[in-house]
């Protein structure tokens, strides 16, 4: 009897600790903290933004999208490309309210970051590593001022200064999926990813869903 109790008091310990390590997305009513961005990215945010909330009240993280994001009109997806933005331009702002990591488990500390378009590049060392080349890099806000698109090099050598590595900090976008009500939130059970969806206009006035890894790392 002793014997039971404990596996099943073993149990009930392990589902509530499942439970505390999910993660979902609600509407956030309150603008990016304008005291810790430049006024030229400020001014291209939405008035509201996305908490994302790990287990029954965390808060992980909060994300505003730009207002308006800039497409590529000839754009086509393919096998490899998802989504019809420009690498180096800016997509929007992501406060971290606690130390986080990135899709290659590198640590993200707590503070205001930039959130950067970005397509991974064709050579040798990143053979294999992801199916698709969609990528947002995080940038410490302080170190990005401008809306303007960066280009490669700069924007590689500022994201990689955020994760304090000689790698950008980046999150890993992915296919939509089933549409949902936006903000959602979905894990993927094969790879424990917790992805998020977020809709968007584009410069047209139509709106664009996104979704990317908001938690979890690359397959080894």
């Amino acid at each position: 009897m002793r014997v039971r109790f404990i596996s099943l008091l073993l149990l009930l310990l392990l589902s509530v600790n499942l439970r505390a390590a999910d993660y979902r997305a609600e509407p956030l009513d309150e603008a990016a903290p304008a005291d810790e961005i430049s006024s030229d990215i400020a001014a291209t945010l939405a008035r509201t933004g996305t908490r994302v909330i790990r287990g029954t009240k965390t808060t992980f993280c909060d994300i505003w999208l730009c207002k308006e994001l800039a497409v590529q009109k000839d754009f086509k997806v393919t096998s490899e490309l998802l989504y019809p933005f420009t690498p180096g331009q800016l997509m929007g702002v992501a406060r971290f309210a606690r130390r986080g990591s990135d899709y290659r488990d590198q640590d993200i500390d707590s503070g205001v970051y930039t959130l950067r378009y970005a397509q991974q590049p064709v050579d040798g060392s990143h053979v294999g590593t992801s199916l698709t080349r969609d990528f947002l890099l995080l940038l410490q806000a302080e170190a990005d001022e401008s809306s303007d698109v960066l280009d490669y090099d700069s924007l590689a050598e500022r994201s990689a200064e955020a994760a304090g590595s000689s790698h950008p900090a980046l999150l890993s976008m992915q296919r939509v999926g089933e549409k949902t009500k936006a903000p959602s939130m979905r894990h993927n059970d094969e790879h424990d990813w917790w992805i998020i969806g977020l809709d968007g206009k584009t410069d047209a006035e139509k709106e664009l869903r996104i979704a990317f890894v908001v938690y979890g790392v690359a397959a080894e």
